[in-house]
């Protein structure tokens, strides 16, 4: 738990930009990344993204390429799916399976470079938001847009029971590591059925504990949310404006262009 996506957010020299800013960047390259017809600009968002994550974001490029990489295996998988079955036209390559032709046609190819880029452009976006911007201040944020309360509270109370639920579920583990409870199959399957046995019933008691200790420190219903103000420098507005130049210009000009 001492890797987690709010602890390089807290501790990125990101978090203190505006958050509006922020959600305007990330919101602006998903849009633009999936109404582009080509897959040079998703692509080249990616990159932005990307690069603004590693260096200015100081985000480790190995943590951050090994969280894309999750998300890409799955992917990559439904990219080959709509490579082989999808699209028509000219086969650039096809073999024989079993009677039946296997082949990537053009389009078929085109269409799935398209869906990886789009998909790639929008993960590192999400992801450069999840990176620099804790999810508290996403809470102050939600605040501020007039989202119903019991909407934002519901919302804040399932994030927090989130690390509940991961410190008893580590908690039993390394007690059971301790005492050899993963020393060979039988063992470990034996361990991790005691160990989801005893998982609700521990997360329960450590929700009371929470809730007691909410009603000690006068909680009356209602969670009260920090808000930072944080104003916008000139020299933030215009980088961000050069960059929403470039992908538009990028966009207008690549929207007819296809790899293959």
């Amino acid at each position: 738990m001492a890797y987690i996506l709010d602890d390089y957010a807290i501790l990125s020299p990101l978090r203190t930009k505006n958050n509006w800013l922020k959600l305007s960047i990330v919101a602006f390259g998903v849009l633009i990344g999936v109404s582009s017809p080509s897959p040079i600009t998703p692509f080249l968002i990616a990159v932005c993204m990307s690069f603004a994550t590693i260096f200015l974001a100081k985000i480790p490029a190995k943590f951050y390429f090994k969280i894309l990489s999750v998300p890409a295996g799955f992917v990559l998988v439904s990219v080959i799916i709509i490579a082989f079955f999808f699209g028509g036209g000219t086969y650039l390559f096809s073999f024989d399976v079993f009677g039946y032709t296997l082949g990537v046609s053009s389009s078929g190819l085109s269409m799935a470079l398209l869906v990886l880029a789009r998909t790639l452009g929008g993960m590192s976006c999400l992801f450069f938001l999840s990176l620099t911007t804790p999810m508290v201040e996403l809470f102050s944020v939600l605040k501020a847009t007039k989202f119903p309360d019991s909407f934002i509270e519901i919302a804040m109370m399932m994030y927090r029971y989130i690390f509940v639920f991961l410190d008893v579920a580590m908690g039993i583990r390394n007690a059971q590591t301790m005492r050899l409870g993963y020393k060979d199959f039988r063992t470990s399957f034996r361990s991790m059925v005691m160990l989801g046995t005893n998982l609700f019933i521990r997360s329960w008691e450590q929700g009371e504990k929470l809730y007691l200790s909410m009603n000690s420190r006068c909680y009356d219903g209602k969670l009260i949310v920090f808000d930072e103000k944080r104003p916008v420098k000139a020299s933030e507005f215009l980088l961000t404006s050069l960059y929403f130049s470039f992908i538009i210009i990028m966009f207008y000009y690549t929207r007819g262009i296809f790899v293959v």
